[in-house]
C-alpha cells in the first residue's frame, strides 16, 4: 500500500510536469539522489540585515536543523496544492528543513512487507486513465496521537529526508496537527 500511494504521488507528479508514455523514475526511486546532503548547509534566511555568518545566529549545520522562524512558514495554498507539491518534490534539496503548512485529508497504510503504518495527508488529482485518481501531498510523522482516516486536518512540519531500505523518502516532521471542521477541496486539479 505505502508503493501504491509513492507511485501515484510520482507519477502524478510526473504526468503534469510533461512525461508521457511512461518516460519517468521507476515506482520506488529515491526523490533525491543517496549522494546529496539531507541538511541544507546553507544559512538560513535572517531578518534585519544580519550578518548570517555572525556567531549566535541560526546556521545550519550537518546534522542539525535550524529551527525555522514564522515568517518563513511555506503554505500550500488549494488553488494550486498540485503545482506547490510538485514544486517541493521536484527541488527537495531547496526545501529541506523549511516549515511547510498545508489542508487535506489524513490517510495511513500499513506496509504487508513489515507491518509498518505509514501516514499521509494528501488530497485528489486527475489521474492518468479515466476513473484512476492520484494523490498529492505528503508522509507525515506525529510523536502524537494521529486523527482518524479520512478526518480534515491542518499539518504544519519541516521537510525532512530520511533513508529506508535503501530508498530515500520525503516526509514532513510535524509541529502541529489539527483535525477542522470544515472541509476543503478534497479534489484539486492545479
Amino acid at each position: 500500500m505505502r508503493k501504491t500511494a509513492i507511485v501515484l504521488i510520482v507519477c502524478l507528479l510526473f504526468a503534469l510536469s510533461g512525461c508521457q508514455n511512461g518516460a519517468g523514475p521507476s515506482a520506488r526511486e529515491p526523490t533525491l539522489p543517496p549522494a546529496q546532503a539531507t541538511v541544507d548547509e546553507r544559512p538560513l534566511p535572517t531578518q534585519g540585515g544580519e550578518d548570517p555568518e555572525a556567531p549566535g545566529d541560526a546556521v545550519n549545520t550537518p546534522g542539525i536543523v535550524a529551527k525555522p522562524q514564522p515568517a518563513d512558514v511555506i503554505e500550500i495554498r488549494e488553488k494550486m496544492f498540485i503545482a506547490q507539491t510538485n514544486e517541493i518534490y521536484v527541488n527537495a534539496g531547496d526545501y529541506l528543513g523549511r516549515m511547510i503548512k498545508y489542508e487535506g485529508i489524513f490517510d495511513e497504510s500499513v506496509w504487508e512487507e513489515d507491518g509498518q503504518t505509514y501516514h499521509f495527508v494528501i488530497r485528489y488529482g486527475p489521474g492518468c486513465c479515466p476513473g484512476i485518481d492520484n494523490t498529492a501531498g505528503f508522509e507525515v510523522n506525529w510523536d502524537k496521537e494521529y486523527p482518524k482516516q479520512d478526518d480534515w486536518v491542518e499539518v504544519v512540519g519541516v521537510l525532512e529526508e530520511y533513508g529506508e531500505d535503501g530508498e530515500y523518502y520525503l516526509r514532513l516532521a510535524l509541529t502541529s496537527l489539527t483535525v477542522l471542521d470544515k472541509r476543503g477541496a478534497e479534489y484539486v486539479s492545479q
